[in-house]
């Protein structure tokens, strides 16, 4: 099996410093990508009369095709912005249905890396990792990088590194 870095998006910019951290990876060693954002199912719905589960929806959700669109839509973005750092790195498109965090470490099985954004939520809440990360950095079947967000004044290209867990 060939190696293979495992990235998760969201459409957040997080989630394309990621992108382009992982491509940056996936380049250096020459390996391929697999982009993955993962929807999850609501619990309930909004109807009329209030709240009911989601067995009561008139029309039917495609959950993994709508994943799907969105990590292809990063792949898109990401293309136009670095077209040469695209064009060196296979990347591999899948949009998955359940929680984000079981369906994250499940996708890490075989691979060499899982790599993240991370999702400040200001000045003391972007200390903490989230519960997403902090799950996969606990439980994924591989080494996981977090993605800091980067300052508006640094290069967009190079995201900085805020922790890399080896896999326990």
């Amino acid at each position: 099996m060939s190696e293979l870095i495992v990235v998760g998006v969201d459409g957040s910019a997080e989630a394309a410093a990621a992108l382009a951290f992982a491509a940056t990876e996936a380049a250096r060693r020459g390996v391929r990508m697999r982009v993955v954002t993962v929807v999850q199912k609501p619990d309930f719905v909004t109807v009329p009369l209030g709240m009911a589960p989601p067995t009561v929806m008139t029309t039917t959700v495609d959950f993994p095709s709508a994943a799907r669109q969105v990590a292809r839509d990063a792949v898109d973005a990401f293309t136009a912005d670095h077209p040469a750092l695209a064009g060196q790195v296979e990347m591999e498109v899948v949009g998955v249905a359940g929680h984000p965090a079981t369906e994250l470490v499940e996708q890490s099985r075989g691979a060499a890396l899982l790599v993240l954004g991370h999702r400040g939520r200001g000045a003391m809440a972007s200390t903490l990792l989230g519960s997403v990360g902090l799950s996969c950095a606990l439980h994924a079947h591989c080494p996981v990088t977090i993605v800091r967000p980067t300052s508006a004044g640094d290069d967009a290209t190079a995201p900085a590194v805020g922790a890399a867990t080896p896999a326990v």
